[in-house]
């Protein structure tokens, strides 16, 4: 550091002088002792501006980090300023500058002052204001619903509450002064100085600028600018390439602040705003928050069910941007919108949210994005502040009219198509907008089909929902390289112009845009869940249906967003071979439909020595449809079990559900056997209880599921009296001695041939008995056993039953009648069956003791083989209604005047009146009063 020398120089020679041995004349030696000390304090003072210099270069190097913050070294520069008059004599800067004179160097640039680079906006004109009585009434109505939904649903505050609000960034000691990185992009607008200007009179002082010029044209004249302020916390950061509206954000993560302000180059920001906005973001209800100060909310739905534009003009449903000058509109209190335009005040951390997706464009659009990127992977929110209109420093945007200077690209037809496929395309990936939030939706299905051929399985099921009158349902498919809404709509057989309609339908995932080329199942399994979980929400589906060898990590995925809705949405996983079976679930109430996994029904077998017929039942089990439920099974088996049944059951697999083997030690005999072969665990615990001489059919099961969730699981269903569901149709009328035939499709042909219908006979030759009223036949049972049947109290008028002795459902006949409860029976054409009893010989049927005989073909029912859904009333279960109800005797007679017949016989095991019917504790069976009816 320094001048060079120069050996010829009259300067030269005059420190040659100064620095001269001591064996000169001594009339010079004063003065060769005052040129020493000057001479070595020179030295020292270019020593330090050298340490200085170094310092300076390395700190001003691109190299460095800038989230390093940079020393002040003004310091330094005035102590020199001060010192030199002290430290080098006048005479010796004289020499000095004689001798510079003939030296030659390098020009030195003057740093200019802001008032000599700076340009400002010219703005010759008012605010844009509308006289368009409708729009203005439009807007107006639309802001109000808005705020007063926000107002009732979580709460709206004024800036002056805001600011009385608990914060972590409150000011009240340094440690509670957040650092705020802010970051101004620029390219062409003449605002620079105006936001530096601001930024330097904050009321909180921010911690560092920086000054972004990515591709502009104006590069020198910014740069300039920011070395005109002097200010080591203010950096210029350029590139000759555009890095567009992401790069300000790709920035950003650099920092290591505590919060990041993000400015448009026309927005002004008021004095007081970093002081608000980092106040605001201290608080725990918007600490999770995107704060700004120009906000937008997206359309609403219009009457066609479909979307319109976000700048379509004249329409309520087009949405608000917020505040509006141009309507009057300003913002009093704070207000959550569905994105964010100009500025973004958000913690350091949350600003990585942006980038967990690949955009949808890098060309436009960052606004939506962050917003939609924070509320799908952090649950954030957006926000504009309020203002307090008698003070512009609370403004964000002091100079509005700028945004009318040099207008941006989302004016242009082009801009406004890409950012209206960009909002749509957000909202059909689980985006919960204002809209959504206001107006919940409540759809029957949302099916999820992972690739081409999980969308053919399903798409049976989802036509029939489609078609249904009065229900909802959309497909949901996963895209990029999995499943494409074109190669879905295919498959469907629908136009693939659905793909670019905004009305909802079927939704593509977009998941190739977080996934990209991973081979990782986590960037899938995220994106299913977070998007899953949003339309979830949105829609509120009943349930949510798939095929039920879905790949392991999708499912995972969708059982959690299933499980995150408040809703009580259910997951379904769908057999591919059950699907076209259970078409039927589209005619379930929407009420019914989330208790679809809620039930258990458990399998239970009374065995002892009849391996054939045993071995029969099984593979007819075995061939049932179980629609991926888990249905337990359990042996049960007496004391004299012969070698070849315990060896059956012990090989048998049964792959629906756990397998369970009961063996008596003493003989208990068929009452025995059959009584305590099941005990409910729950009550959604149903036991269907099968003797081994008994087949069932393939859809069994179906027809189980179906009436339970007609008739037991609807909460619009109130048929309390509904205690068992038969799956056989008798033949005959058993109860009575003379047991005449009887055709149940001949009985109903004036109401329907093949209805439903109740019937107080409980079946005994496959049936599924409810968990409630088996705890209280327990009950009933023990209070009424007797070995001799003459001395049981209850004697049915004119029925054969009361002569019964070793017989369980003897005792439940005389419950059900006592207390009017009725069975389910089905009733197809040839008295076709979900079970029959081939009457093989046991414990009744050709017993010795047996004086009764029995036709095979009087009890012999054929199977049904197809679906029985056709044959139904309508083709589908009738209301509970419209179901005829049957007494003991097989004659038509109302639910109530079947309470009636039992409550006369007052034979009950409380003493009540005719007119009412004993109530029993649901819990334990126990009785507990008498009710009237």
């Amino acid at each position: 550091m320094g001048l060079p020398r120069n050996p010829n120089s009259r300067s030269a020679d005059y420190l040659d002088g100064m620095l001269g041995d001591s064996g000169k004349s001594s009339k010079w030696r004063p003065q060769k002792s005052t040129s020493a000390r000057l001479v070595t304090l020179l030295t020292c003072l270019q020593f330090a501006f050298a340490v200085y210099a170094t310092f300076l270069l390395y700190y001003m190097s691109p190299s460095i980090d800038l989230r390093t913050p940079k020393p002040d070294f003004a310091w330094a520069s005035r102590i020199a300023q001060q010192w030199k008059h002290y430290i080098i004599p006048p005479h010796v800067v004289t020499r000095y500058q004689e001798s510079a004179s003939n030296l030659v160097l390098e020009p030195q640039p003057m740093i200019s002052t802001p008032s000599e680079v700076c340009e400002h906006e010219k703005i010759e004109f008012e605010q844009k204001k509308s006289n368009d009585a409708l729009m203005i009434k439009i807007k107006r109505e639309l802001y109000d619903q808005v705020r007063d939904f926000q107002a009732k649903n979580s709460g709206t505050e004024s800036l002056t509450e805001l600011m009385s609000m608990k914060s972590k960034w409150d000011m009240s000691s340094p440690q509670k002064i957040p650092k705020v990185t802010v970051i101004l992009n620029h390219f062409k607008r003449k605002t620079l100085c105006s936001q530096l200007d601001s930024l330097l009179h904050q009321t909180l002082p921010f911690h560092h600028v920086w000054v972004l010029s990515f591709g502009s044209p104006n590069e020198l004249g910014l740069k300039r600018i920011v070395e005109s302020y002097n200010d080591t916390r203010i950096s210029f950061i350029s590139s000759s390439y555009d890095f567009k509206y992401y790069g300000r954000f790709q920035m950003a993560l650099q920092t290591e602040a505590d919060l990041v302000y993000i400015l448009d180059d026309d927005m002004i920001p008021g004095t007081k705003m970093l002081q608000i906005l980092s106040h605001v973001a201290g608080t725990d209800k918007y600490k999770n928050s995107v704060l700004g100060s120009i906000g937008r909310i997206l359309p609403f739905r219009q009457k066609d069910f479909t979307f319109p534009s976000y700048r379509k003009f004249r329409s309520k449903e087009a949405g608000l941007y917020l505040p509006d000058p141009a309507y009057d509109i300003t913002v009093d209190k704070i207000v959550q919108v569905d994105f964010l335009s100009s500025s973004w005040f958000l913690s350091a951390e949350l600003v990585k949210t942006l980038f967990i997706e690949t955009p949808f464009t890098f060309m436009t659009g960052e606004d939506l994005h962050l917003s939609y990127q924070l509320q799908k992977y952090r649950n954030a929110g957006s926000f504009v502040l309020p203002v307090d209109p008698k003070d512009k420093e609370t403004w964000g945007d002091s100079e509005h009219r700028l945004a009318y200077v040099s207008e941006t690209t989302v004016i242009f037809k082009d801009v406004v198509t890409v950012r209206d496929d960009q909002w749509w395309r957000a909202l059909s990936t689980g985006y919960i907008t204002q809209w959504a939030a206001m107006n919940p939706q409540k759809i029957d299905a949302l099916f999820y089909a992972h690739t081409i051929e999980e969308v053919k399985a399903l798409g049976p099921l989802l036509e029939k929902f489609r078609s249904t009158v009065g229900k909802k349902a959309y497909i949901v498919v996963p895209g990029g390289g999995f499943c494409s809404c074109e190669e879905a709509t295919s498959a469907l057989h629908w136009p693939k112009t659905v793909c670019r309609e905004r009305r909802f339908k079927i939704f593509d995932l977009g998941v190739g845009a977080l996934s990209g080329i991973s081979n990782s199942e986590v960037p899938v399994v995220q994106a299913v869940y977070a998007s899953m979980k949003g339309l979830i929400k949105v829609h509120n589906p009943s349930v949510v249906i798939t095929v039920d060898d879905i790949d392991s990590n999708v499912r995972k995925a969708l059982k959690m967003a299933t499980e995150s809705n408040s809703n009580s949405s259910t997951l379904v996983h769908l057999p591919r071979s059950s699907i076209t079976k259970v078409l039927w679930m589209a005619d379930l109430r929407s009420t019914a439909l989330p208790n679809w996994n809620r039930m258990r029904v458990s399998v239970n077998i009374i065995t002892q020595n009849r391996v054939n017929s045993l071995t029969r039942l099984l593979k007819s089990l075995k061939d049932a449809y179980y629609l991926g439920d888990e249905v337990p099974i359990s042996f049960n088996m007496d004391s004299r079990v012969d070698e070849p049944t315990l060896k059956l059951v012990k090989t048998f697999d049964w792959p629906h559900g756990p397998k369970t083997l009961r063996r008596r030690i003493i003989q208990g005999g068929l009452i025995r056997a059959v009584s305590e072969s099941w005990y409910p665990s729950s009550d959604d615990d149903f036991g269907l209880l099968l003797e081994d001489d008994i087949e069932v059919s393939p859809y069994y099961y179906l027809w189980i599921k179906y009436a339970l969730l007609s008739y037991h699981y609807d909460p619009q269903v109130s048929l309390p009296e509904l205690s068992s569901i038969s799956l056989y149709t008798p033949r005959l009328v058993e109860v009575v001695k003379e047991r005449p035939k009887w055709n149940a499709t001949d009985y109903f042909k004036r109401i329907h041939p093949n209805t439903p219908y109740l019937h107080q006979l409980p079946c005994s030759w496959g049936a599924v008995f409810f968990p409630k009223h088996w705890r209280e036949f327990y009950v009933y049972m023990n209070m009424r056993f007797t070995e001799d049947a003459k001395q049981n109290p209850v004697q049915i008028p004119k029925s054969r039953t009361n002569g019964w002795q070793a017989s369980w459902k003897k005792f439940l006949i005389d419950m059900m009648y006592l207390r009017g409860y009725v069975s389910l029976y089905p009733n197809f054409p040839n008295q076709m069956s979900f079970s029959t009893n081939h009457m093989e010989p046991g414990a009744h049927i050709s017993a010795k003791d047996n004086v009764v005989r029995h036709n095979k073909t009087d009890f012999e029912v054929p199977l049904l083989k197809d679906d029985f859904k056709t044959y139904l009333p309508n083709g589908k279960m009738p209301s509970a209604s419209k179901l005829p109800s049957l007494n003991l005797f097989n004659q038509a007679v109302s639910l109530k005047g079947l309470k009636s017949a039992g409550s006369k016989l007052r034979q009950d095991v409380l003493n009540c009146t005719v007119t009412e019917v004993v109530v029993v504790d649901h819990e334990t069976g126990l009785p507990s009063r008498c009710a009237t009816f």
